[in-house]
């Protein structure tokens, strides 16, 4: 199992809430509904390749201060009982200028079923003309392992009102946990994505191309599966409330 990444989700990004729904002076609400043919995270299928439906509900204050949830279906194989992540989270998105944004949260994944899973992440993101530098950290990854999820990432507009982002990122974790055919093993891998999205008939649509570094044994070492890390095209249609 690995966890979802907020940039990668596109849950939070600079400008998240343009979509919100005024609910009085200081509060507004947006509600996120998709439809993705693989729920990738940092460059891993969280469903076995297979389509997921997710979605999310967030509450905004005119301070910056927010706070939601959101959650997918997930299939991890074998005995694994949770067939559903549930994500908890909290933060404060500061919009320095017109250009600049910094995005600090708390987010608390829940797996029913299967709390061994359950765990939680801090995150920052800085978003300044159009580069994106962000990590997500935790120090109880399975109950005893700290992990850091660092990435890069650009994002710009196209012709024909399509915007494009790429993202590279490093999964670093304390203990070894990728193996070889040979025998090696390492403690991090790299992952990375390009994203086309535009919207068109009242829907949010995006194409991207994902990929890792892993081979099919390292990647059979930890998930259980060759399949799960190789490189795939994700589309996904959405609709923001």
């Amino acid at each position: 199992m690995n966890p979802r990444t907020l940039i990668a989700g596109g849950l939070l990004t600079c400008a998240p809430f343009a979509h919100a729904i005024d609910l009085n002076d200081d509060f507004s609400l947006e509600a996120k509904a998709g439809l993705f043919s693989d729920y990738r995270t940092r460059g891993i299928s969280q469903t076995q390749n297979d389509p997921a439906l997710q979605g999310s509900l967030t509450l905004l204050h005119s301070s910056g201060l927010y706070a939601g949830v959101w959650s997918s279906n997930v299939d991890f194989g074998f005995d694994s009982r949770t067939r559903q992540e549930q994500d908890y989270y909290a933060g404060y998105f500061w919009q320095i200028s017109d250009d600049v944004t910094l995005d600090t949260s708390y987010i608390q994944y829940v797996y029913p079923r299967q709390s061994a899973l359950n765990y939680g992440e801090y995150h920052a993101e800085l978003h300044a003309w159009g580069v994106l530098l962000g990590g997500n950290y935790t120090d109880n990854y399975n109950s005893h392992q700290s992990m850091l999820y660092s990435y890069v990432g650009y994002g710009a507009q196209l012709p024909y009102d399509t915007d494009v982002q790429v993202r590279y990122g490093r999964n670093d974790y304390k203990d070894p946990s990728w193996f070889s055919s040979d025998g090696s093993s390492r403690s991090a891998y790299h992952e990375w994505e390009v994203k086309l999205s535009r919207t068109m008939l009242a829907l949010d649509w995006s194409l991207s191309y994902i990929d890792t570094d892993l081979s099919q044994a390292e990647c059979a070492s930890y998930m259980g599966f060759e399949d799960v890390c190789s490189a795939t095209v994700v589309a996904s249609a959405s609709k923001a409330f």
